[in-house]
């Protein structure tokens, strides 16, 4: 069965953006999915920044992304862009780093008006980085997203959507066409 990075890059250790990546994994995990999950906060700053990939917990990093079949990149959305710590983690590696994976682009954040942050700036960092196949990013609504103690709830307008993500990437991760997009025929 098929392994599974996912790569949360949020700064904060509270981050609605981790738990959904969590939530992923755990979805994934269920289905029989080997995951592993990466949060980018806890490189080394001065390694990460300055792209050392002879840092054993950066050359570790980069291992887990060779070593994984499909890509998750869970991002906060800031001023209309991905978080600045992944693009960091993003730069790091080599320029075909996602060759041969699946990857799935997904962000949170406050307001619709940043869901092109997705498409206009992180799927053509995953195309560069050589991956076999982007599926359907999603965009998640932070008021869509609550804790209930640790466990994240997802808002049912949400929650349906996502799952219909989390299945193209499953059947992108195993090579079969999906027929829907969104819940919808394609």
């Amino acid at each position: 069965m098929s392994t599974v990075l996912v790569i949360s890059g949020s700064p904060s250790r509270t981050s609605k953006t981790e738990k959904i990546g969590e939530h992923i994994a755990q979805r994934l995990a269920a289905a029989g999915r080997t995951t592993e999950h990466l949060r980018v906060r806890t490189l080394p700053a001065e390694a990460l920044l300055s792209a050392d990939v002879s840092d054993p917990a950066i050359s570790v990093a980069v291992e887990q992304v060779a070593a994984a079949d499909g890509i998750v990149l869970a991002t906060p959305t800031y001023k209309a862009a991905y978080s600045g710590l992944l693009k960091s983690f993003l730069d790091l590696l080599p320029q075909f780093g996602f060759a041969g994976k699946a990857v799935l682009p997904l962000a949170t954040g406050g307001s619709v008006a940043h869901v092109l942050a997705i498409d206009y700036a992180l799927r053509p960092v995953v195309h560069s980085l050589g991956a076999r196949h982007a599926v359907q990013s999603f965009f998640l609504l932070d008021k869509h997203l609550s804790l209930v103690g640790e466990e994240l709830a997802v808002h049912d307008d949400s929650a349906g959507p996502l799952a219909d993500v989390i299945e193209q990437f499953g059947k992108a991760l195993d090579g079969i066409p999906h027929a829907t997009v969104l819940g919808r025929s394609a």
